[in-house]
């Protein structure tokens, strides 16, 4: 559930990690934040999305290309948000269980996609207890992980309900961006971030460099097969040549699959096809 800074006026700030009451470092905190955030602004967020560059034509077209074909297979979104991308997958013959925090932005993807789809209000923090072990082919997250400050937990239940042959496709702030934009004097700052992306309504998120993202991906026992910095879609040019200029000539998002590393160091063959069950 994002869009970047630049096809907005915006403004913003940071907090160091360091500076942070302790109760402000707990993820079901975290996303008690996020929820409020995107319930107070849902409506407008999901107009924006269905529009912004960054999203249309830049971050939703490289993980689709990711996930690959989804016909049958069985597919855990995370933060599906007002579901666009759970629509896309259903169109498509996947078979999804999708949640968010957001009742906001869960109302909006009901009206979306009906019951195409399994939805739940649930905490990316928490346990995914609706969810079983082994039982999911594709799991993404589409700009989700940077709501969270610990990685690792979530990531684990990414692991646990994966298939060996599947995968989990995440899309990320790139940290060069927001180090550019938050702490271009250190880039290995790890900061609570506060942007203001569809006006007046603030979004709270973390940033981390990349080492704090793929040791937290190492940890949870996932090896990364892809890393993509994408382009976005020629047709942005005409659209907003101002988005396509700096999309085309500065990184924003990064994309990632991840495949899960089995308890004998293993890695199974990815099944990029329709799911055996």
């Amino acid at each position: 559930m994002n869009s970047p800074r630049l096809l907005e006026g915006r403004r913003g700030g940071t907090i160091p990690a360091a500076m942070l009451d302790d109760t402000q470092h707990h993820t079901t905190d975290g996303g008690a934040l996020t929820a409020a955030e995107y319930d107070a602004m849902a409506a407008a967020y999901d107009a924006h999305n269905a529009v912004s560059g960054a999203n249309a034509h830049y971050e939703r077209p490289a993980t689709m290309a990711l996930l690959g074909d989804v016909r049958g297979r069985s597919v855990l979104e995370v933060g599906c948000g007002s579901g666009r991308l759970t629509q896309w997958l259903v169109d498509r013959g996947a078979v999804v269980v999708a949640f968010d925090v957001s009742a906001g932005m869960l109302d909006i993807a009901r009206s979306r996609v009906g019951d195409r789809a399994q939805l739940h209000q649930a905490d990316l923090g928490e346990p995914l207890e609706f969810v079983a072990d082994g039982s999911i082919d594709l799991v993404v997250a589409s700009l989700v992980m940077h709501y969270l400050r610990d990685w690792e937990a979530p990531l684990g239940e990414f692991h646990r309900v994966v298939r060996p042959s599947g995968a989990a496709v995440l899309s990320i702030h790139h940290p060069a961006w927001d180090w550019r934009n938050h702490c271009p004097e250190d880039y290995f700052a790890f900061l609570q971030v506060s942007e203001v992306w569809v006006p007046p309504h603030p979004v709270t998120f973390w940033r981390r460099p990349l080492t704090m993202a793929t040791q937290a991906i190492a940890g949870a026992g996932f090896v990364i097969e892809r890393m993509v910095e994408a382009q976005p879609e020629p047709a942005l040019a005409a659209i907003d040549p101002d988005a396509y200029q700096e999309l085309t000539t500065s990184p924003c998002f990064l994309h990632l699959r991840l495949r899960p590393v089995q308890a004998d160091g293993t890695v199974a063959a990815w099944q990029s096809g329709p799911s055996a069950g």
